[in-house]
């Protein structure tokens, strides 16, 4: 793991795998609870967790680089979401002919995957959830659908997302659920955090 300044106020700390950035991520938030940490934001990525609003960034990163994280919460002891998925997605046979099964088994790879907010991006509440192995990692659509409805459960590469609002979008769409991801008045808006595990469910 590599620290780096970034502008007067913030750290990049640079990791060598999702794994990794998933305990930092962790670790930061409890060393932060603890006071031991002073920093408005932690926000995780795909390689690098960001620590933005902190007042000294050269002591911080000295404290940090002293830290051993703590392995990330397991599924037993971090919060989980089952989302209900009705599997009719219009890309699903794609995906199951990349993956050289037939649909019910794709649709038993996809409900016996355990997933974890790896990171959030893209639009207010879409999760990008990390589980799938890569090689099960698939392509995006060559063209960008115009229009992907809210709710569309979909895969690029070796991850999974959820559509939290109609938007355009080249990922494969498997399903779609009628969970609402993003809630400006609940706390917090997102029904997917970075950390949460998430189980993709039949309807």
């Amino acid at each position: 793991m590599r620290i780096r300044a970034v502008g007067k106020q913030a750290l990049l700390l640079d990791c060598a795998d999702p794994g990794q950035v998933a305990a930092w991520h962790a670790e930061l938030w409890r060393r932060r609870d603890a006071g031991e940490l002073s920093a408005v934001e932690i926000v995780p990525a795909a390689a690098t967790v960001l620590l933005d609003g902190v007042p000294d960034p050269e002591a911080t990163a000295a404290r940090i680089a002293a830290w051993t994280p703590r392995p990330a919460p397991t599924p037993a002891t971090a919060r989980t979401v089952d989302v209900p998925v009705v599997y009719d997605g219009e890309d699903l046979p794609r995906v199951a002919a990349h993956w050289r099964v037939d649909v019910p088994e794709a649709i038993a790879r996809l409900t016996d995957t355990g997933f974890r907010v790896a990171f959030c991006g893209f639009a207010p509440g879409f999760a990008y959830l990390a589980g799938l192995p890569e090689r099960w990692a698939v392509p995006r659509l060559p063209s960008p659908r115009s229009r992907v409805p809210a709710g569309s459960v979909a895969l690029a590469g070796s991850y999974a997302g959820i559509y939290p609002a109609a938007s355009p979008g080249g990922w494969l769409l498997v399903g779609r659920t009628g969970l609402t991801l993003f809630d400006v008045s609940a706390d917090p808006p997102a029904t997917l955090t970075p950390g949460t595990h998430v189980r993709l469910v039949p309807a």
